[in-house]
């Protein structure tokens, strides 16, 4: 079997014109991109037009990427900055003005694990562990959501949320323990908002055919 085109790999074809081949990175993130709008509190909808924004952004920056670092963080901050920015919009609408969004001038989140993404096994427990994350403040919540939905790691997480590894280590702590408080059983963190099959192949339809009249 053939190995699968590494990031890099697929961004160098498609900037010598292979552009189909992008879909390849829409496919590959949408688990994670949605993930992020989820846990930004962003319903279905909204989560997919930020995740489409991303990716347009993204392919019109291709040639900006410098290949030396993550091409994952670098989406992920591009998505992030648009969850941000829509954030600060409903702010003005609504009274919520989160605290943990002025500490974060940059983004804060990310994804992780391309690796078996399991779907949910109980709907209702999706339904517990998401209602639960939601009641928790922002500044956990994205911490929580990017070491153990998405699975970076600590230094990871600091560079994106723009604090320390010790105070990632801390929200976190505090995030389990909030959590724990609305959750009594375990449960496996790869299940919390699934992007499925069902929504992928058709978002990943619409996001290329925009790509394709760029």
């Amino acid at each position: 079997m053939m190995e699968p085109l590494t990031e890099t790999e697929i961004i160098k074809r498609v900037l010598e014109g292979q552009k189909p081949l992008y879909e390849l990175i829409v496919r590959r993130f949408n688990a994670q991109l949605y993930k992020i709008g989820r846990a930004y509190n962003f319903n279905h909808e909204d989560t997919q037009d930020l995740m489409q924004d991303t990716y347009i952004d993204a392919y019109k920056s291709l040639a900006q990427f410098e290949t030396r670092s993550s091409f994952k963080t670098w989406l992920m901050r591009i998505m992030l900055n648009h969850c941000y920015h829509k954030k600060q919009k409903f702010s003005f609408k609504n009274e919520t003005a989160m605290d943990s969004i002025q500490e974060n001038l940059n983004p804060m989140f990310s994804t992780s694990s391309n690796d078996g993404q399991k779907t949910i096994q109980s709907h209702e427990l999706g339904q517990i562990i998401e209602h639960s994350l939601s009641k928790i403040p922002e500044s956990y919540r994205m911490v929580f959501a990017l070491r153990e939905i998405n699975g970076l790691n600590v230094a990871e997480t600091s560079s994106l949320l723009g604090i320390t590894e010790t105070n990632v280590k801390v929200r976190l702590n505090r995030a389990k323990a909030m959590l724990r408080k609305e959750i009594e059983k375990s449960y496996s963190n790869e299940e919390l908002f699934e992007f499925n099959l069902r929504y992928c192949d058709p978002f990943t339809e619409r996001t290329m055919q925009i790509i394709y009249d760029l």
